[in-house]
């Protein structure tokens, strides 16, 4: 059995204050002597000793990983989104093959070999991620006039049969929805919205 982690980190930095003032064949010898306890690889070692010798210093920032899923991805994956009604990627995700046959089959999406196989190997997560800005972009601003909070319900006396309580059914609130595209101006439809607090269920 290996060195558990806090293990590594107490050899490491014992060792740490011989390695600073060591020569450079002590060095090499106390790096093997690392590796073979810890299993690191030699620059790993060294490095870890580097930053054990030097209390407060911080490991070096590794550099981003190159981004796998590009606009060549993105435009397919929003294409196959918008076409499935905008599911989220838990949904969408162990679909993708069946959808990505049947949209080539009818001739509504070209896709390069390269491209097919991003889009079949990624995951829910990742559908999410780069169809964020997308769902930023459709989403309806304004179909409501009503802020939601309790200003109202404090600054309004309201009498009612019970105590509020928001976790039994039964207590409602009562909204105006303006059916309205988010552009207030003109003629448009309104729901009457009344939505039970504990259980969400809704009456338009």
């Amino acid at each position: 059995m290996g060195l558990t982690m806090a293990e590594r980190k107490a050899v490491t930095k014992t060792m740490a204050k011989r390695y600073r003032a060591a020569g450079r064949t002590e060095k090499t010898a106390m790096l093997d002597e690392l590796c073979s306890l810890t299993g690191w690889t030699r620059d790993h070692a060294r490095r870890a000793l580097r930053i054990a010798a030097s209390p407060g210093a911080r490991a070096p920032e590794r550099a981003p990983r190159p981004r796998i899923y590009g606009e060549d991805v993105a435009g397919p994956l929003r294409m196959i989104w918008a076409t499935l009604n905008g599911p989220s990627g838990k949904r969408l995700a162990p679909f993708m093959e069946e959808i990505v046959e049947v949209l080539e089959r009818c001739g509504e999406l070209e896709l390069s070999p390269q491209v097919r196989a991003k889009l079949l190997a990624i995951s829910a997560a990742t559908i999410d991620r780069v169809l964020a800005p997308e769902r930023v972009r459709l989403r309806i601003k304004g179909r409501s006039g009503t802020k939601p909070g309790t200003l109202l319900k404090r600054q309004i006396p309201i009498r009612t049969f019970a105590d509020w309580d928001d976790l039994a059914p039964g207590f409602c609130e009562v909204d105006l929805v303006a059916h309205d595209g988010g552009n207030p101006a003109g003629e448009f439809c309104q729901t009457l919205d009344l939505t039970c607090v504990a259980t969400g269920w809704t009456e338009m």
